[in-house]
């Protein structure tokens, strides 16, 4: 007997569907940027590569999440600017404003908790300019410090088992 491979996929259907699907966060974020911001109970946890193509921001922040960093869009985010290829927003962290911009293709998680909505992305190519890191530690200094900001958690607590 032959075993004949499956046939390759020349459309590249895949890649079409995450990018589709990338479309729902953009039109989500689109939203979220209208004048009255995210309506009540809605709100967004993005999650990206940090070292990914074009992800952009203050390199103190970025050095803190080198793999992956959770960006929670809620109550306290300025000047969303939801782009073709691109988001930027304005979060603080530590009490400080900072600018982020954040390439659709850099993400790898999209969920809205009071919807239960959620979508996962394959992994994007990173730029590999230094050696890996040692694992990633959540940052709790918002939190000892008493100050809201956005938080930054792991998925993983809303997988079901």
């Amino acid at each position: 007997m032959s075993q004949t491979n499956p046939p390759e996929d020349l459309m590249q259907y895949e890649a079409m569907a995450q990018d589709a699907l990338r479309g729902v966060v953009k039109a989500a974020l689109k939203k979220a940027a209208a004048p009255g911001g995210l309506p009540e109970p809605h709100h967004l946890y993005i999650t990206f590569k940090t070292k990914a193509a074009g992800v952009s921001g203050p390199q103190d922040l970025l050095g803190k999440y080198p793999d992956e960093m959770t960006i929670v869009l809620q109550h306290q985010y300025w000047d969303l600017a939801p782009g073709e290829t691109f988001f930027s927003v304005t979060l603080k962290f530590g009490g400080q404003p900072k600018r982020l911009s954040v390439p659709y293709a850099a993400l790898t998680r999209f969920y809205d908790p009071s919807v239960q909505f959620a979508l996962q992305f394959s992994a994007p190519e990173v730029i590999e300019d230094e050696p890996e890191p040692e694992p990633e530690v959540e940052d709790k200094t918002p939190a000892a410090t008493g100050e809201e900001g956005p938080k930054i958690v792991s998925l993983d607590q809303f997988r079901k088992k």
